[in-house]
């Protein structure tokens, strides 16, 4: 027999029989949506604790937006054709122009690569763009005193990029005189000492290096090799010529601060050479010493009645002794992605930062390892005949 009950609207019918459970699950949907809810303090504890963890999160975020990161960051920087102009006050002039001189035309792109540096330690990027950066294959994140070593001011920093820079041209113009076999004469001048250096009131503003711990040296890569192997355990001798006499003077080279240091004398000297030919190149924004393979391709390109590089889209990067020895650089991750941006398809690099590249394959372009100029211009006419080329290993 069962029980039954009269409905709201009077009718007869089976009376529900409700268990346990779902009497306790009615009873909780009730305490959470109902009016009668008997724990409205614990309800609005939630919604407080929710906002407060909103609003720190948004602290955060604002303050890893303003907070200064003790980084910089390094990403690809603009590309110039040495082939090409430039604009200086406004006016459009070659990149680099050959004076009283016949220069034969060129169809190439031969692109100089370089990197921009985001921060210093007077302008440091923020945390967001820190995290950013590391996520990017073609940035990287240095820390800020790995980047500008302690006791090394900005400005020296600068003076220092700004005198490679100009030595790099004077070495690229000696190297590509030196492949088209022109002859010319070479010397090293003091352009400044660095306070606290080594050499500070041993050499003069304006001293020619003609010596090195007995060896004579025309180039900076010379001199600097030269001071490597003497170390920093004993003094380095140098023959300087001042003010028209020769003299001898002794310098105790110190290691250099940084990531990589090395045995240093403290001073800033500039490579001086008498050319038969006088070449101007224009490229004052960009420093340091990695366009000197460029400028010198770009050089022999326009002084070499056949073409060396066809019509072929080329971009690269590499520090160049007078010789035309080709050195490895810094940067050449960032320098590639550069480059492929450019509409570059090859890229000429130093057989040394080879395992800087190893795995990096942007579209599009093909990674030539080169140890001279020489190598360059011989896999520059193998590449306009269609024919194989070196590559990275």
């Amino acid at each position: 027999m069962s029980l039954v009950a009269v409905g709201k609207e009077g009718r007869l019918g089976p009376r529900p029989v409700t268990t346990l459970a779902e009497r306790c699950v009615r009873e909780r949907l009730l305490s959470i949506f109902s009016e009668k809810d008997p724990r409205p303090a614990l309800r609005e504890g939630s919604r407080r604790a929710g906002w407060a963890l909103l609003a720190a999160t948004l602290f955060i975020a604002l303050v890893l937006t303003l907070l200064p990161a003790p980084y910089v960051i390094d990403r690809p920087g603009p590309t110039y054709d040495t082939l090409g102009v430039v604009s200086v006050e406004d006016e459009d002039v070659p990149l680099i122009r050959v004076i009283d001189q016949p220069e034969y035309p060129e169809r190439a792109e031969l692109r100089v690569t370089t990197v921009t540096r985001v921060g210093n330690p007077e302008a440091l990027p923020s945390w967001v763009e820190v995290v950013q950066a590391w996520f990017a294959p073609e940035r990287s994140v240095t820390p800020v005193d790995e980047a500008f070593p302690p006791g090394v001011s900005i400005e020296q920093n600068r003076e220092a990029a700004r005198i490679d820079m100009e030595n790099s041209q004077q070495e690229a113009i000696a190297a590509a005189l030196g492949y088209l076999e022109i002859d010319f004469d070479s010397f090293l001048e003091v352009a400044s000492t660095l306070e606290g250096g080594p050499s500070e009131g041993v050499l003069q503003e304006g001293d020619l290096i003609v010596r090195a711990a007995g060896q004579d040296v025309g180039d900076v890569t010379a001199l600097r090799d030269l001071i490597a192997d003497n170390g920093v355990q004993s003094p380095i001798s140098l023959d300087v010529v001042r003010s028209g006499e020769t003299q001898t003077v002794d310098v105790i080279p110190r290691m250099s601060e940084g990531p990589t240091p090395i045995p240093v004398i403290g001073v800033l000297v500039a490579g001086r050479y008498d050319f038969p030919v006088q070449v101007e190149i224009e490229l004052g924004s960009v420093g340091g010493p990695s366009a000197g393979l460029l400028f010198a391709l770009g050089l022999v390109e326009k002084l070499t009645q056949d073409q060396i590089a066809g019509s072929l889209q080329v971009a690269g990067s590499g520090t160049i002794t007078a010789s035309g020895e080709v050195g490895p650089v810094g940067g050449i991750r960032h320098k590639v992605f550069g480059a492929a941006d450019a509409g570059a398809e090859w890229f000429l690099v130093p057989r040394a930062n080879c395992v800087d590249v190893a795995g990096l394959s942007p579209e599009g372009i093909t990674v030539i390892p080169v140890d001279t100029l020489a190598d360059a211009v011989v896999a520059l006419e193998l590449a306009m005949a269609d024919q194989e080329v070196p590559r990275c290993e």
